[in-house]
């Protein structure tokens, strides 16, 4: 279908809820979405396009035809949704990467000598389930960490068949494990070791080093310092344990935090598991910088939730997100459990949204790469101009003090980094008093005329020029463009009351604010202050030149060196020129001495004729 004929079809969708479906000419679906309103949503695709972010430019142009699914209700048209991205996994959808599952760790303690395994999901069994954790290794990391922190079994032998029938295995003379299958191990003290994992399972750290502790102290106290000495080892790894997790201040019942960062290039979801006021383990997902945060997380949360097999008591989040309601309904129904999903204003809970969004920012900006990250920001910079992204920048200042040694610079920034093979400096010609819109002008002009003629060093066409003051100096930059029947973007650069660029503003005085945004602001700031030092350093080299400049200079016989010793013996000008033809002699030849005499002789009898 053509661009208008989809235009035209989604103008004839019906007002109600229900799911879009787009594909692409092979019909293969490249984005799945869902809408109260089917014909309000689908026509946005296709109405002005440049109005669109580039990402749904590229899929709108993907596009080659859609289906709808009408809906009975908002929350009929959520399920279907959910439904459909699983099943197609469209390319311009956000998705997980890993949707296979999460695993649980199992222990039954109705068994004698209850092991604990790793499931795939829970059964109505009557043994109690953890988890999920964020795959089998997470799973199993876990489960390793428990048992050697008790020393409880790792070999495949099955209890009480294999008690006392071959000699302990390898871990027991590692250490690892205290020799269950031992005859002198009574069940009763296995299942004891048994509630203990239960208890870290569950995060009860301190209930169980408690315990221990007690064990300890009274086979102590009975002269069993072999067991004792076991139990205090025991000790030490359950607080060791315990100190690996991070406790909050509050008490959190299986509670998730979720977190969401973003750099210029990377955004990331993140969620963090709390169980018993401790944080278990963290999950997230990073992905290419969304156009919208909020749709991005909420549509990561559909899809995380829903495949893990459960859902928590609590979900935290950093900001409101669409169909939150609905979504637990959902949950609700599927699970049994309505969490509640909620978005904290004050106290801990506040506190804890904020850590899992510093862990989201911390793991977005490990996988951004520089390069990446300097082509997003000028991605960002043209968003905001309503430019395609600039690739080359010029930008332009002017440099005097009092009109004297008026210049100008040009810089270059291409790929958003310095390219100081292009600067140009100019000295302006034809003024004498300070004019910074003149000078802007004749610099601009002259810059432009050598592109014209293509002159080497000035042939490469700006995407954007940057010139440094407001609105007016930008209009005098693009009537010296116009004179040369030549037109670039234009923006002045508007500095706040510390001299940053804080905005950008156009010939037409619209300012766009750029210090709301830290990677653009950051680009433009080193622009502005590059373009500056390049101009002062210049302007301070030709007025540091004309300061060494003196009427030594135009003596014959005087060079350097001879001019450097009459300023250091006579002190001044004024001196020199007072001094008698045999103190000159004293410090020149006859000639040259007799040179600098007469000079200052025939000027002072000028100035006495004048």
């Amino acid at each position: 279908m053509t661009f208008d004929e989809l235009k035209e079809k989604a103008l004839t969708l019906p007002y109600a809820p229900g799911v879009y479906i787009m594909r692409d000419k092979t019909d293969k679906v490249i984005y799945v979405g869902k809408a109260k309103k089917l014909k309000n949503r689908v026509s946005q695709y296709f109405q002005d396009t440049a109005s669109h972010t580039p990402k749904t430019r590229i899929m709108v142009s993907k596009i080659h035809h859609f289906d709808v699914i009408v809906a009975a209700s908002e929350f009929e048209a959520l399920v279907l949704e959910c439904s459909l991205i699983k099943r197609y996994m469209p390319k311009y959808n956000i998705l997980l990467k890993d949707d296979k599952g999460y695993p649980y760790l199992r222990l039954n303690m109705k068994e004698l000598y209850p092991a604990i395994t790793i499931v795939s999901k829970p059964a109505d069994d009557g043994a109690d389930y953890y988890g999920p954790y964020g795959g089998r290794s997470v799973t199993h990391d876990v489960m390793e960490a428990i048992r050697l922190t008790l020393k409880l079994p790792g070999c495949h032998k099955q209890f009480p068949r294999d008690i006392g029938k071959e000699r302990p295995c390898l871990n027991y003379h590692m250490n690892q494990c205290a020799g269950w299958c031992q005859e002198n191990k009574s069940c009763t003290e296995y299942r004891e070791t048994m509630l203990q994992a239960k208890q870290l399972l569950q995060g009860n750290y301190k209930a169980v080093a408690d315990q221990i502790r007690e064990q300890m102290l009274a086979a102590a106290d009975n002269l069993e310092f072999e067991l004792a000495a076991s139990l205090r080892d025991r000790l030490t790894a359950v607080e060791n344990l315990g100190q690996k997790q991070l406790v909050t201040a509050g008490t959190l019942a299986d509670t998730d935090v979720v977190g969401y960062g973003e750099t210029e290039a990377k955004g990331c979801f993140a969620v963090l598991h709390f169980s018993g006021g401790n944080l278990l383990d963290k999950e997230y997902e990073v992905f290419a910088r969304p156009d919208d945060k909020a749709e991005a997380v909420s549509s990561l949360m559909k899809q995380f939730y829903l495949s893990r097999g459960m859902a928590p008591k609590r979900v935290l989040l950093p900001f409101e997100i669409e169909d939150s309601e609905l979504f637990a309904e959902l949950l609700e129904q599927q699970y049994g459990r309505r969490p509640k999903l909620h978005v904290p204003q004050r106290g801990d809970n506040v506190r804890l949204v904020e850590l899992a969004c510093k862990n989201a920012f911390e793991e977005a900006q490990r996988v951004t790469g520089k390069e990446e990250r300097s082509s997003a920001t000028l991605g960002l910079l043209g968003k905001m101009l309503a430019l395609e992204p600039p690739k080359r920048m010029e930008s332009f200042d002017i440099s005097n003090i009092s009109g004297t040694d008026i210049v100008a610079s040009m810089v270059v920034f291409q790929d958003g980094k310095p390219k100081k093979s292009d600067y140009k400096r100019f000295k302006l010609e034809g003024l004498t008093d300070q004019d910074d819109y003149a000078s802007m002008h004749q610099v601009v002009k002259r810059r432009f005329a050598h592109y014209k003629t293509g002159d080497k060093g000035f042939d490469e066409a700006p995407d954007l020029l940057l010139i440094d003051g407001g609105v007016n100096h930008a209009k005098v930059a693009v009537a010296a463009l116009e004179e040369l029947e030549l037109h670039f973007p234009v923006f002045g650069m508007v500095k706040d009351d510390r001299h940053r660029t804080r905005a950008l503003v156009t010939p037409e005085g619209q300012e766009i604010r750029i210090d709301n945004n830290q990677a653009v602001f950051s680009l433009i700031g080193n622009i502005q202050e590059e373009t500056h030092r390049f101009a002062i350093t210049y302007h301070r080299q030709l007025r540091s030149k004309r300061l060494r400049y003196s009427e030594l200079d135009e003596i014959p016989g005087i060079g350097p060196k001879r001019k450097q010793e009459l300023l250091r013996q006579f002190k001044s000008l004024t001196a020199i020129g007072q001094a008698t033809l045999p103190e000159l002699e004293r410090l020149l030849p006859k000639d040259a001495a007799a040179a600098v005499f007469h000079h200052f002789q025939d000027k002072k009898q000028a100035e006495t004729e004048d």
